[in-house]
């Protein structure tokens, strides 16, 4: 049995003091030993944290007693250790950098289809599938016919609307990760005249804890220290392909050389005989990392303090008792 659970989660509500919010629910975490990254805004909340079962748990439902957090759903995964190496909370103006800040998900969104609901609809003759995610991350996975852009960030989407004109009169269905892009993006649709516009609640991840991720081809990309997932159990298929020989691969590394860290498919045999560069010229640079067959390289922690920044403190100089409530 897997000790450590991984949650995934965001909820867009109010936070009217995001620092003040981000100070208590720093200690929280560090109180109860939970590792990842979580942003605050104004906005909300976005989130990927790991820890022991028991102390997932405890977050998940002190989040949940909070009334601005009671509609939050985590996707839930197992694991046998921590997938990150530390905590990192903070604020920022988003909880998800999209740029059209004008979106309120909470006033406009897309209207939901749990993963029951999008496995009966995606495949019918009216109905579009819309991968909004960046391209690294599609193209190691994506749903079966579902149409791509070729986008570096989320704040590029916008400019790719106009793709979808031809698929106006048809049934709009965006996913991502884990939904949270899926909020502002099938918005964005409806003010552009899209009328019939869904989205995939709890994204990909909860598709494949669900219904088995059944027609997702490839692997899922996640933004922790297991770089992708598998999520199809019915019909799996190799959806990317090997960098350096072009032989079908769901493996996603980063080159060994740091000064390219190129973030790329490199299948087993490639990426030991280049010992995890991604060409020739790049293996033989001096200051090439150590390979170890994964391709991921954690960054130094170089003495990680998870206190530091904290401003919080009582006058025998500990920190504050924290909580949620902030």
């Amino acid at each position: 049995m897997k000790d450590y659970n991984i949650l995934l989660y965001y909820c867009y509500t109010h936070i009217e003091n995001p620092d003040e919010f981000r100070e208590h629910h720093h200690l929280y975490c560090i109180k109860n030993k939970l590792k990842g990254r979580i942003i605050i805004a104004n906005e909300g909340i976005n989130g990927t944290i790991s820890g022991r079962q028991a102390q997932c748990h405890k977050y998940m439902t002190d989040l949940l007693r909070d009334s601005r957090f009671s509609h939050t759903e985590f996707k839930v995964e197992s694991s046998d250790q921590h997938v990150f190496q530390k905590l990192n909370v903070r604020v920022k103006p988003e909880i998800v950098n999209s740029g059209f800040t004008q979106i309120d998900p909470t006033i406009l969104t897309g209207k939901y289809l749990e993963p029951a609901e999008f496995k009966k609809l995606k495949d019918q003759d009216d109905v579009v599938l819309v991968d909004v995610r960046s391209n690294y991350e599609h193209d190691i996975g994506k749903f079966k016919k579902a149409i791509t852009f070729d986008i570096e960030h989320f704040r590029d989407f916008p400019q790719q609307v106009k793709k979808l004109e031809p698929y106006k009169n048809k049934k709009i269905v965006t996913y991502c990760t884990g939904g949270i892009k899926c909020e502002k993006a099938s918005a964005f649709l409806l003010e552009q005249g899209f009328d019939n516009v869904y989205q995939l609640h709890g994204g990909i991840i909860k598709y494949g804890i669900e219904e088995g991720g059944e027609d997702f081809d490839g692997k899922c990309y996640v933004f922790d220290n297991r770089v992708v997932v598998s999520v199809n159990k019915v019909n799996p298929k190799v959806n990317g392909k090997c960098y350096v020989c072009e032989d079908p691969c769901n493996r996603m590394v980063n080159c060994a050389n740091p000064e390219c860290n190129n973030h790329i498919p490199i299948c087993e045999k490639c990426g030991w005989e280049l010992e995890g560069a991604c060409s020739e010229e790049c293996k033989n640079q001096q200051n090439c990392r150590s390979y170890n067959g994964t391709g991921y390289y954690a960054k130094e922690l170089n003495g990680y303090n998870p206190y530091r920044g904290l401003h919080r403190i009582n006058n025998q100089n500990q920190p504050l008792k924290s909580n949620l409530k902030g």
